[in-house]
This record gives structure tokens, sequence and C-alpha cells, in this order.
């Protein structure tokens, strides 16, 4: 299993190899590289896909102490592209990845040939979901996951996902697969929740960027996507009915279209996506 010693911590990575274009994937919180496998088995044939995890989540480790911040993990972030010499790549980040995307494309644009951002947020929390976070983390502090994993689905998955009964077992699996989490990541939590916004950094960024959003997403609403997709020039938007926040395990054949359809073009502007795409204003 390889692991990459960068900034005192142990990052755990799965490459795929091959000359293709490297893209890095980069995960959301409380779950790992293992995340993104639909998309990996859907690209790995025409690209060189790289999944790591983040310090304290996954198999990657941390050094003891309080929360991690989400600026820490975004210079990881940049040192893991640095070290492996794999810039300029794409980028595909998912909620606390696509965090960390939005701050390398902003602060380090050399490193990086697109950036494709799901259900995602440059905004810091509102108070009001600050502070249901705040439980949810402090729970996670003294007891575990388990008081709070079904909460935690709802935040995470959209309605129509939770209430197909086709897709029971499914759900089943994902919460098993957050039930192996253990209680010291609440640090990573902290560090999401309390993160500052970087809103007025996105005019900086001019890799092409393609932005998708559940529209059934309550954790990083539409809404911040559009927002998103007002501040970087150039953008596309994608919006996905009937889909949550973790849009790649609800519907991976409609995102892994996605973003083989942007990473083919390098000219986002002359593709039309469906089922809707909008062009940011000039």
């Amino acid at each position: 299993m390889p692991f990459l010693s960068i900034r005192g911590v142990q990052l755990y990575y799965e490459d795929t190899g091959g000359p293709g274009e490297p893209i890095v994937f980069s995960h959301g919180l409380l779950w790992n590289s293992n995340l993104y496998s639909r998309q990996i088995e859907a690209l790995r044939g025409q690209y060189r896909c790289i999944a790591y995890d983040h310090r304290g989540q996954g198999r990657s480790t941390a050094p003891p102490g309080k929360g991690i911040d989400l600026r820490t993990v975004y210079e990881d972030a940049v040192a893991f592209i640095q070290a492996l010499g794999l810039a300029p790549c794409h980028f595909v980040g998912l909620s606390q990845g696509g965090m960390v995307g939005l701050r390398v494309a902003a602060r380090h644009p050399e490193l990086l040939r697109s950036l494709t951002l799901l259900d995602t947020s440059a905004c810091s929390e509102s108070l009001w979901n600050l502070s249901r976070y705040w439980v949810l983390t402090a729970t996670m502090h003294w007891l575990g996951l388990r008081p709070v994993v079904d909460q935690i689905m709802t935040v995470y998955f959209g309605r129509t996902f939770l209430h197909d009964p086709a897709r029971a077992a499914e759900r089943e699996e994902l919460r098993r697969q957050l039930l192996k989490n253990p209680r010291d990541a609440w640090r990573a939590m902290q560090g999401v929740i309390t993160r500052r916004g970087i809103t007025e950094e996105l005019p900086r960024i001019t890799t092409p960027t393609l932005i998708l959003v559940g529209e059934e997403d309550v954790a990083t609403t539409p809404e911040m996507a559009e927002l998103l997709h007002s501040r970087i020039r150039g953008s596309r938007l994608v919006r996905l009915p009937h889909v949550g926040h973790m849009s790649n395990l609800e519907q991976p054949e409609l995102v892994n279209r996605a973003i083989r359809r942007f990473l083919s073009m390098h000219a986002p502007a002359q593709e039309d996506f469906s089922p809707m795409a909008v062009a940011a204003p000039p």
C-alpha cells in the first residue's frame, strides 16, 4: 500500500499509473479514496487516476491534537501534487475535497489543468448550520459515530435516494462505511465546519472549472453552486435532478458522463451539458 511522507504525516494514496493525464481525486468528509471507485473505474483507461486520503481520515495519519483545519488539508494537497510531480493535473473534489480544490485553483493555478467541483461551497458555515454541526462533532468526540450516523445520512443523501426501496441494501452498505470512521474523525469534522470562506478569492480562478450539484443537496445547496458559478469566470454548472450531496454515489453514471465530457473538451463553453447547463457571465 503506497504512502507518501509529507508535512509530518503519512498520506495513503492509490495510483492507477499509465501514460494518461493525471487526475487527482480529493474525497469528502468522513469518506476516503474509495469514494471515487466508480469514477476511477470509468476513467482509468484514458487517464492516470490518483486518489488519496486526507490526513486523519481513511488510512492517512495525523499528529495527535485538536481539529485538523482546512488550510492544513489544502496545503497537504499542494505538497502531494508537487511531491508526485503531477502538475498540471486535473483535480476532482467533492464537498471537503472541492473546498480543497478551490483553494488550490485560487492560490496555485500552475498546479491544475482543470477543476471539477462536486457538491461543494466557498462559503463558511452559517451560524445555524454551525450550531447543528457542533452537536454532531461533540457527539462523535465523546460517543463515536453510531449515535449520529442516521442524522448524517439525511444530510449526505437526497430524499430520492433515501426513500427508494430498490436501494435499501446500498444505503445500508454506505451506512456501514460511515460507521467504520474512528471516533478521532471528529477532528476532521471540526476543521471543515469552522473553515473560513474564500468567496472573495473565486474571481482569481482561471482554471477551466466544472461545477456539479445535486438539486436535493441540503449540505452545500444549489444556491452555493450558483454562487461559485457566478464568480468563477467561464465555469460550467450542471444541476442534477433527484440527487443529494453525495452525487457521485447516488448517480455515478450521470456524474461520470459529465466529468468525461468536460475533461475531453478543454473548451467547456462549447459543450452542451445535460440535464441543465449554463455558462458564467463574461
